[in-house]
């Protein structure tokens, strides 16, 4: 059976034939597979207009690196034959401007490939990168080697700004997480990376102006300029934009720490281990305040290329504001009723700074308030309203409510948040000002081993919802092509699957993991804030736990329910007997998992979880043979039945089991029946 892409280009509905095989993320904006294909060999040859993007030249050697590894081909060199003719090579890029990443840029490209030949056109290099990774996602086999489907694109991103936040601060992520999540961005075409870089936990960057800021703020860990400006520098190679965070004026109390002079109340101050809103905050009356980062800003503008830099300004409680009488004299004396008005009395001063240095400010939903330039951007991660409230008055907005990754919801979910939905209540020019989104990696639970679990696959379904047309949302053919996506992420260094494996092996003591992981693939770790609230974690508490190996959206899980559901629509009995085979599994594995934790103590406390599993997938097996025999269960079974999956629901060692929802749906045909 063939899928049915919807594609919209400029005013035109046109309905394309795709097959199965084709696993393209994001959807382009138009597209037509026109039955040939162009077979690949080790004579297979690139050539680029000229040589005057070394950006694109590069793209192109780590295209045919991956093409190679992928194939094992050994491709001829030199890989790129720039100047070439285009009758001379098999693949031919052509592009009229070479430019650095920045908002608005031209991305759109044209990608024609038939059994002859393969032709990328774009306006700019960036945007034949982003057609570059289009044609490695087009790579295919069969039986007579690999090819490269025919098709006819022609593709541009639905938003400019799409991005992805890494907090570096509660848990600080070194450089090689941030460069490998760099390349994998890339890959789906995601173009802003958001770095947070101060928190209360912790200051991640090197200042030359204020060196206490990283010698006391940060335990030792921090970025070094030069790990800056390489980063920035990878980024822009891959045409993505680095656009720096450093929160003000909460959440400030790495900042404190070192300079406390510039505190609401005295100090000392010290670094925060734990998670929430805290009160040190910047003292906003004080004079020498502006100075300080006027010289601070000075120095970071310089370092950050980016006309967009971000000063958070979210979540201030303003307790010491209301606690110190200067303050509370100076907000009476300036006619600043409360702490929300003395905090655009801050935000005021600030873009005035950022402004003198050639920036544009960037701010949670908490900076709008009346008389703040027009020239910022709102990123809204309260609710809808607050992107609604932005564009209507007059403000560009990005949307990162319904973005939040480390909330450890669906990719579904996510992939059905669209930021410009067909029922907002937005004009046409309104809607012009919503720049796109961000999804949002918060870092309270992730370490450098996990935090690619927890960002990945997940975040590339987001990549699709900001750059496809927005009819592009069959979440089923979503969840199929991002099997093979997460899959293709591993060649770039991402180790949300290879790092699972890993962390049940130790878990395990290195003995048969198989037990185990039977178990932790239907588990998920607990959703949005409850993680800390079940059990209390600080900074140095250790991320390596069941909780931890298991992953968001668990897939194993998520299949069965799909089975379950399939089977009670259609009474299919080759479905059925692979839920029984399952069921049995599940049954049976129990005893294997409380052998493991006899010799594993750290695997004591899902023992729990284990027996939910087991006590669940028997109830299943017994509905399957009421279902089977069309026989009613006394009410005393389903009341039974339903007593265990309500207990069952409830979290064990921080963690969720997933498969509950399928087995009371069989149980649900079986209440109904009795009605």
């Amino acid at each position: 059976m063939k899928r049915l892409f919807f594609i919209v280009l400029t005013f035109i509905t046109q309905v394309f034939a795709q097959p199965e095989t084709l696993n393209l993320m994001p959807v382009p904006q138009k597209l037509y597979v026109n039955g040939t294909a162009f077979k690949l060999t080790e004579k297979f040859t690139t050539g680029v207009i000229n040589n005057k993007s070394l950006k694109l030249i590069k793209g192109l050697n780590r295209f045919l690196t991956r093409l190679s590894g992928r194939t094992g081909f050994f491709l001829e060199h030199p890989f790129v034959k720039t100047g070439a003719a285009p009758d001379s090579v098999d693949f031919y890029i052509r592009y009229a401007k070479v430019t650095n990443p920045k908002l608005f840029v031209d991305e759109s490209y044209k990608l024609s490939i038939d059994s002859n030949k393969i032709i990328l056109d774009a306006k700019t290099d960036i945007g034949a990168l982003r057609g570059i990774e289009t044609l490695l996602q087009l790579l295919d086999a069969d039986s007579t080697g690999y090819f490269f489907t025919g098709v006819e694109i022609t593709d541009k991103p639905r938003f400019p700004w799409r991005g992805l936040m890494i907090d570096v601060c509660r848990h600080f992520m070194p450089l090689d997480v941030i460069l490998r999540n760099i390349d994998a961005m890339a890959a789906v075409k995601l173009n802003v990376l958001h770095l947070h870089l101060s928190e209360d936990q912790g200051f991640r960057i090197e200042c030359k102006t204020f060196p206490k800021l990283h010698q006391l703020g940060s335990d030792g860990f921090y970025f070094t300029q030069e790990d800056i400006k390489k980063i920035i520098n990878y980024a822009s190679e891959r045409g993505i934009r680095v656009v720096p965070e450093f929160d003000i004026p909460g959440h400030a109390t790495s900042w404190l720490v070192a300079y406390p002079e510039f505190a609401s109340m005295s100090g000392p101050y010290k670094l925060q281990r734990d998670w929430g809103i805290f009160d040190p905050v910047f003292d906003p009356t004080n004079e020498k305040t502006y100075e300080f980062f006027d010289a601070f800003f000075a120095e970071m503008t310089k370092l950050f290329p980016d006309e967009y830099f971000h000063i958070g300004g979210d979540e201030n409680n303003g307790k010491q504001w209301s606690l110190n009488p200067e303050i509370r004299k100076f907000m009476q004396e300036n006619k600043i009723e409360n702490t929300e008005e003395l905090q655009a009395y801050f935000n005021s001063k600030i873009v005035k700074i950022l402004n003198k240095y050639g920036k544009k400010m960037v701010g949670w939903d908490e900076i709008l308030h009346p008389g703040i330039p027009k020239n910022i951007v709102i990123q809204s991660w309260r609710g809808k309203e607050g992107l609604i409230n932005a564009a209507k008055n007059g403000y560009n907005v990005i949307l990162s409510n319904g973005y939040y990754i480390d909330l450890i919801q669906p990719a579904s979910f996510h992939y059905l948040n669209d930021p410009i939905p067909a029922d907002i209540d937005l004009s046409d020019d309104e809607k012009k000002l919503i720049l796109g989104g961000e999804a949002t990696m918060w870092s309270e639970f992730v370490s450098p081993e996990t935090i690619d679990s927890r960002i990945w696959p997940r975040t590339a379904a987001i990549a699709e919802r900001l750059w496809s047309p927005r009819i592009i949302n069959d979440v089923d053919d979503m969840y199929r092509r991002l099997e093979t996506v997460g899959f293709r992420l591993e060649e770039l260094g991402i180790t949300h699957i290879k790092n699972y494996g890993m962390m049940l092996r130790r878990l395990t003591n290195n003995r048969d993991i198989l037990p185990l992981k039977t178990l932790v693939d239907v588990l998920e770790p607990v959703k949005f804030y409850n993680r800390n609230k079940l059990r209390k974690q600080t900074q140095q508490s250790p991320l390596t736990r069941v909780v931890d190996a298991a992953r968001p959206d668990a897939a194993a899980a998520r299949n069965f329910r799909r089975m379950i559901t399939t089977y009670l629509n259609t009474d299919d009995e080759l479905i059925e007997t692979k839920i029984k085979n399952q069921l049995k599994l599940w049954v049976k594995n129990h005893k294997a998992v409380v052998k493991l934790a006899a010799t594993s103590p750290v695997l004591s406390e899902i023992l729990p979880q284990s027996e939910n599993l087991k006590n669940v997938a028997g109830i299943g097996l017994t509905a399957l043979r009421y279902l089977d025999k069309k026989v009613l269960p006394d009410k005393e079974w389903l009341r039974k039945a339903e007593t265990v999956l309500t207990g069952a629901r409830k979290p064990v060692a921080q963690t969720e089991l997933m498969i509950i929802d399928g087995i009371g749906n069989l149980i649900q045909k079986l209440s109904n029946q009795g009605n």
